[in-house]
């Protein structure tokens, strides 16, 4: 079905097996697919997997061996005691490195998965325990991949779906016998080259620039700055899943359905982090970089650290917990002086990054030292201790639009640079050198650099990206990162208005009068710039070549330039018009002769210090015009009077420019002089300007984050508070909370029933208090266990015959730090009256026992003295017990005669069907015989004549029945036969 190879691996642990019959059995074998099975199995074990996934599907089913190629339509399964990657689509069995109980196998070839394949990966996670999976599905999310996720309710263990689920990769979640529809469905509708939909480039098209427009209506962000060619991936992976084959019918999507919105942007903001990565750069830190930034810093001058782009927070703590160990090893004085700022633009990874709390599975990147030094480990996973949280700040913050941190020694930003266009990253290295404090460090990811910023950053370790703040003369204009994104003007159609406005009238005419009777002008400020023409200009102004320059000094022809540059001046100075006539310019061949004015405009107050320039051509300007574009005679000379008048005018002109620039050579002078002055001044003053700015800056930056941050921990604390107090009221447990000095710290109403308790009493001993308690050991099992940390049980009574399950614990806070003792009364009173009644129930049954026993020894005494043989029997007719004349005459033991039944016993010399029929029918008919006559020739004791009655044994407790048969010894008397009475 799929034109290109589709590589799925598939991670189950716990129930894994039947999600996965349940998946091959509705997945048709036809799919174009490879199928790679990770799961977790038993190391000395030979797996049984394809064999019995061989029955489900009709696709080969093989265990990998190392160097296989993947191929369609085939089922890869992992072996026994070994770990799984992918290079070039040959699958590589690895041997593990790690422990039994630390492997990840899912993870590990996810991860090589989400590398080699790219976009054409795709992770299933189905039922398990534990979290393994997670971390390789972020991985093939972030290559562009597909994630589909069991549903956690259809899931035997829900664990390993629940976890990838809640770190929002999962693009499907389905019950696993439906997740292939879903596969096929998006194998199908995937294109086969995504230029196809999104076309790639630098430049992003029309309907990319919606989906920006969309983003940043529906989120506040806009990616418009970010990669082309990544967004394309993204934004065709989701059409992909939504089966869109063309961009604009993806944005009217989008358009209409914001939770798409939300997907997407979530989608290019996957972060992709770990504790500790890289080793090699913690250990160039660790081992350099760290130490000389503590050795150079002044005393109670905190370091101060910020990564941006922080995602879940990994690497902040990382970095907390290495300028930790820094700050114990060089045994510097006092407490750690450091301070961390973790940002990022996604709001949910700063709140997971502010809980603290991690999944078991970073044991796999954090070392067992630190994991016991700053970790405390909970049910769920591990969690930041508080020495650590306390030195770390969360907020979210936008790098591209929000201010930054200033005066930072170590600036962290790995692998964000390499998500944004060239345009951003030279706009955000010269804001990162600002941020940096002179000798300052910056940290980037493996794939990215300082580019053609050398002259701002020195490497210190180019291997790992450790870059050094350089010091300059100048600092580098800082731009202002504004969106890029192009904002369109509209031009909506306004409606054809029914009749013209006495106003719009008037301005018609006036604008009519200006153009046909109104000399030419235009407005200019101060420097020249045209603001507004009036009029044909062209015979005075002309376009200079080369850039657009609307200057009237580059503008003005030929003749018309050093008029106008003086005319200008004199206008602005004086404040007065200034009117030059006769300026001979110089057009289309010939000259013009016009009267240049210059004036003014003080009304209104918002056009003060521009000037019009009025261009007026007098009347012999235009005769000579047309004399000299006709023909000349050949020869003719212009007038002297003509050339001495130019000659004069040249010579008044120069002798203004000469006095003009006199005192302004002179007003320079003295203005240089002041401004030398003013600008030792203000150079001083703005030193002390910027350093206040920046530390007004950074308090403020700080005071906001520090607010966020406590406004947070204020909520959660009230929330923690109101879940306490209703877990303690719900219980109907008694409890009391005491300190270390056994002072009542808080408790619950429950308790006011055993010590006379108020909410006055907060903070009082608690050997001030009377208890109704007829125990005087409680303060004593309080201080014991506050010594030995070993918690205390035992049952307790009240005055009023009320019992009490006390138990004494010692009270541990977070941190796993002893802070008290905790008394807990639960009431056991129903359960001591239910003991008290089975003991006299058992008082009741033994006697009955001992009356039974004796009554039992009565009637084997009787039996014994009796002379003929006796012999009871069960309702299966075996033999329970017999009289000693049984045992006498008949010469057999009580050990082979008692439990067998009575028609096996002597060789069967019993077995008679008639005896049998009589016997078989006492029990349920109720009835006896009498006289049974049996002879018979006995083993050792010869022949005899036995005459047999029978009958039921009634006793009072019918829980067993039993037969009593006696026997008559006739053999010396046997003259005639007897007939059998049988009785009801």
């Amino acid at each position: 079905m799929s034109q290109e190879l589709y590589v799925v691996g598939m991670g189950a642990s716990a129930g894994g097996l039947e999600a996965f019959q349940r998946f091959f059995s509705d997945l048709p074998p036809d799919t174009g697919l490879a199928f790679v099975l990770v799961s977790h199995l038993e190391p000395t074990h030979k797996g049984m997997m394809p064999e019995i996934l061989g029955r489900h599907t009709k696709m080969p089913v093989v265990q990998v061996e190392d160097g296989m190629r993947v191929r369609p339509n085939c089922v890869y399964v992992i072996p026994p005691n070994a770990d799984l990657s992918i290079l070039h689509g040959k699958l590589q069995v690895l041997e593990p490195a790690t422990p039994r109980a630390e492997r990840l196998p899912i993870d590990l070839f996810f991860r090589h998965l989400a590398v080699d394949q790219k976009e054409k990966a795709i992770g299933i996670i189905l039922s398990g325990m534990g979290s393994d999976g997670t971390l390789g599905s972020k991985a093939i999310k972030e290559n562009s991949g597909m994630v589909m996720v069991q549903d956690p309710a259809s899931a035997k263990y829900d664990s390993m779906p629940r976890s990838a689920i809640s770190s929002g990769v999962a693009d499907y979640i389905a019950a696993a016998h439906q997740l292939p529809a879903k596969l096929i469905q998006y194998v199908t509708h995937a294109p086969a080259a995504p230029e196809k939909h999104v076309p790639a480039g630098e430049e992003p098209t029309a309907a990319l620039e919606k989906v920006f427009v969309l983003l940043r209506a529906h989120t506040g962000n806009d990616f418009s700055c970010y990669k082309i060619n990544m967004i394309n991936r993204r934004i065709e992976r989701r059409m992909s899943v939504h089966q869109f084959d063309s961009l604009p019918r993806y944005v009217r999507f989008l358009q209409e359905n914001p939770q798409e919105a939300d997907l997407l942007s979530k989608e290019l903001l996957i972060g992709v982090t770990s504790f500790f990565r890289d080793p090699g750069l913690f250990d160039f830190l660790k081992e350099k970089a760290i130490p000389q930034l503590f050795h150079d810093r002044p005393k109670n001058t905190p370091v101060r650290v910020w990564t941006p782009g922080c995602s879940t927070g990994e690497e902040t703590y990382s970095l907390a917990i290495l300028l930790k160990e820094c700050w114990e090893d060089l045994q510097l004085e006092g407490g750690p002086a450091i301070q961390i700022f973790g940002t990022d633009l996604h709001k949910d990874a700063i709140d997971k990054a502010r809980r603290t709390t991690f999944s078991t599975r970073i044991a796999a990147d954090v070392s067992p030292e630190r994991l016991a030094r700053f970790f405390v480990h909970e049910d769920e996973g591990y969690r930041i201790k508080k020495e650590i949280r306390d030195l770390v700040v969360f907020a979210p913050q936008n790098l591209l639009v929000d201010p930054p941190f200033t005066r930072i020694d170590i600036l962290c930003c790995r692998n964000l640079l390499i998500y944004l266009n060239a345009e951003t990253q030279k706009r955000l290295l010269p804001l990162m050198h600002y941020a940096l404090n002179p000798g300052g460090l910056l940290i980037l990811g493996t794939a990215e650099g300082i580019g053609g910023f050398d002259h701002l950053f020195s490497a210190l370790d180019k291997m790992s990206r450790v870059f050094q703040r350089r010091e300059l003369l100048e600092q580098p204009r800082l731009e202002m990162l504004a969106s890029v994104l192009p904002h369109r003007r509209v031009r909506v159609a306004e409606p054809e208005k029914p009749g013209v406005p006495d106003m719009d009238m008037t301005y018609a005419a006036q604008r009519a009068l200006l153009d046909y009777y109104g000399p030419p002008a235009v407005v200019v400020n101060a420097e020249g710039d045209i603001l507004y023409v009036n009029g044909r200009t062209g015979k005075y102004l002309e376009p200079a070549s080369g850039k657009v320059n609307n200057n009237v000094f580059a503008m003005a022809r030929e003749g018309l330039r050093e008029e106008i540059g003086a005319a200008l001046h004199n206008a602005a100075t004086r404040k007065s018009t200034i009117t030059t006539k006769g300026v001979r310019i110089k057009s289309n061949g010939g000259f013009t002769i016009i009267d240049l004015t210059v004036r003014p405009l003080a009304d209104p107050a918002a056009r003060r210090g521009m000037l019009l320039v009025v261009f007026e051509e007098t009347t012999a300007g235009q005769a000579e015009t047309a004399a000299e574009n006709g023909p000349k005679p050949s020869g003719q000379a212009a007038p002297a009077t003509e050339l001495e008048d130019e000659l004069c005018h040249a010579r008044e002109r120069l002798q203004a420019a000469t006095e003009e620039m006199e005192v302004t050579q002179e007003e320079l002078r003295s203005a240089n002089e002041e401004l030398q002055s003013n600008n030792e001044e203000l150079q001083s003053a703005n030193e002390e300007l910027n350093s206040s700015q920046e530390e007004l800056q950074s308090l403020n930056e700080e005071m906001q984050t520090v607010n966020a941050e406590l406004q947070m921990k204020i909520e959660e604390l009230s929330q923690s508070n109101s879940d306490m107090k209703n877990l303690l009221n719900g219980s109907e447990v008694a409890t009391i909370f005491l300190n270390t000095d056994l002072g009542i710290k808080r408790f619950t109403p429950q308790a006011t029933s055993i010590i006379n308790l108020t909410a006055s009493d907060v903070g009082r001993p608690l050997d001030h208090f009377t208890t109704k308690l007829n125990y005087d050991r409680l303060v004593q099992d309080s201080t014991e266990v506050l010594d030995t940390l070993v918690p205390k049980e035992s049952q307790v009574h009240t005055h009023d015959g009320r019992w009490y399950n006390l138990r004494v614990l010692p009270y541990r806070t977070m941190d796993n730090v002893i802070a008290g003792v905790v008394l807990t009364f639960a009431d056991i009173t129903p359960i001591k009256q239910l003991e008290q009644s089975l003991r006299q129930q058992q008082e009741c049954l033994r006697q009955h026992q001992v009356e039974l026993q004796a009554a039992r020894d009565y009637s084997q005494n009787i039996i014994d003295t009796i002379r003929e043989p006796l012999v009871v029997l069960d309702g299966q007719l075996r033999i329970v017990s017999a009289s000693a004349a049984f045992y006498e005459i008949f010469q057999v033991t009580s050990a082979v005669t008692e439990g067998q039944p009575l028609f096996e016993i002597g060789r069967g010399q019993w077995d008679i069907p008639a005896l049998r029929q009589l016997l078989e029918e006492v029990l349920p008919s109720n009835t006896q015989f009498k006289d049974f006559r049996v002879e018979h020739d006995f083993p050792n004791i010869g022949h005899k004549v036995l005459l047999l009655n029978a009958r039921q044994i009634v006793s009072e407790a019918e829980t067993a029945r039993l037969i009593l048969l006696a026997m008559e010894d006739i053999t010396a008397s046997s003259a005639a036969p007897r007939q059998t009475v049988v009785q009801s």
